[in-house]
């Protein structure tokens, strides 16, 4: 595992971002030779990805996540996020200038083959645990951090703090740590592994927006528009005998947004919903659109907040058109809860 071609210089000195110093981010203050390494504070667990430009591609979102949640060591979803940006560049047919007796690293996670023989597996169950598929190589990339992450946290004393130390090992091998118990100075070998952390390390800090965030296109409201019926208002209009979500009263056509980044769950016809879509958010938590007039999106889609979804509409059991909205724990009816703290939570509301 590792890189030759896309690492990132050692800059003289790191400028830090207000998204950094606002989060205790990880960061590399203090590698210099002669002095021990103080690399940084644990990465907050309460985040997301970063979409678009400088981020993560809406198709490796979800793949990054879940590798990150798969791990039981409190592996940061944005070091992974990282490694793909400098090692590959998020290309899934990447491969790394030959290194000496060392052969290329290969795809998005650069992976060298005798890594990848030992920890690529076939994470999609196509039958084939192929190094150039993003869906076997970011899971198989989540899983060798993790055990690098967990076997770090056994040496203490090795110089950096464990997810540095992990970074190190990927880069180089677990051999390279233990030889210089830690992370390499920047004046051992070549460099190249102390610079590969330092530049992981400080990507890191730009894949990361804060949980209900400011930065456009993570939270928004789905319309803008008056309030209809309040959640769990009681009446005959509803099969539950309460109101599951609450109403926004706007027009048919009225573009409907996603609050915020998830994937769609469900896109289609929801009985008395009338057309409906159902979006899982990286939080676990799932938020409902219902009695649109237009659809467009479809299951399994990536999303960010803001992202128009759909059209309002007056399809299913209605009395007029507007936009139905619920917060769930699950995919299905049955499972909401209000709105309106997760809203607020988010900034949204007052």
């Amino acid at each position: 595992m590792g890189n030759a071609r896309w690492v990132v210089p050692v800059m003289a000195g790191l400028v830090m971002t207000p998204v950094a110093v606002g989060l205790g981010f990880l960061l590399i203050s203090s590698v210099n030779d002669g002095e021990e390494a103080d690399l940084g504070a644990p990465a907050p667990m309460s985040t997301e990805l970063k979409p678009g430009d400088g981020g993560v591609p809406p198709e490796y979102g979800q793949l990054i996540l879940d590798a990150a949640a798969d791990c039981d060591q409190k592996l940061p979803a944005t070091v992974l996020a990282a490694q793909l940006k400098q090692g590959s560049n998020f290309q899934a047919r990447a491969q790394s200038v030959e290194s000496g007796d060392r052969p290329p690293a290969q795809g998005i996670a650069q992976f060298r083959p005798a890594d990848w023989e030992a920890e690529g597996y076939d994470a999609n169950e196509d039958g084939t645990a192929d190094v150039w598929d993003p869906a076997d190589a970011i899971p198989s990339q989540g899983r060798a951090m993790c055990k690098l992450l967990a076997k770090a946290k056994e040496h203490p004393e090795y110089r950096g703090k464990p997810i540095e130390v992990a970074l190190a090992a990927y880069h180089a091998g677990w051999d390279t740590v233990e030889t210089y118990r830690g992370v390499p100075r920047a004046s051992w070998a070549d460099g190249a592994t102390y610079e590969y952390v330092k530049g992981v390390v400080k990507s890191a800090a730009y894949m990361i927006v804060p949980a209900g965030g400011s930065l456009p296109g993570s939270w928004t409201l789905p319309v803008t528009g008056p309030a209809g019926a309040p959640y769990h208002q009681q009446g005959s209009s509803w099969s539950t005998g309460l109101h599951t979500g609450i109403d926004f009263i706007v027009p048919t056509g009225t573009e409907v947004k996603a609050i915020g980044p998830g994937v769609i769950a469900t896109a289609g016809p929801g009985g008395d919903y009338g057309n409906q879509i159902v979006i899982r958010h990286d939080d676990g938590t799932y938020s409902q659109y219902a009695h649109l007039s237009e659809i467009r999106v479809s299951a399994g889609q990536r999303v960010q907040g803001s992202t128009v979804i759909g059209l309002s509409g007056a399809t299913g059991n209605v009395t007029g058109p507007h936009l139905h909205f619920e917060i769930r724990t699950g995919p299905d009816f049955g499972s909401d809860i209000s709105p309106l703290p997760y809203l607020r939570d988010k900034g949204l509301i007052s």
